[in-house]
């Protein structure tokens, strides 16, 4: 979703509807780009989040609760 290749990743998760929509890093590998170079870590999500949030012209922090409630209504989180 973070490197500049991943225009197909980018133009499929722009079609996805927000009430579907989760994300994750890919921990403990390829950290996302700001972070390129580091060992990944859970923390990064924000920039997979941002990145996603500019993709789809949303607003990150907005986006950012709407994916946290899908990932409580997905894993029966309270």
């Amino acid at each position: 979703m973070t490197f500049p290749k991943a225009q197909e990743l980018r133009d499929a998760a722009a079609r996805v509807p927000t009430d579907r929509l989760l994300a994750e890093t890919d921990c403990p590998y390829l950290a996302p780009q700001p972070v390129r170079g580091k060992r990944n870590e859970p923390a990064y999500v924000v920039h997979t989040v941002a990145a996603l949030a500019q993709t789809r012209g949303e607003d990150a922090a907005e986006l950012a609760r709407r994916i946290d409630a899908n990932a409580r209504e997905v894993f029966s989180l309270p």
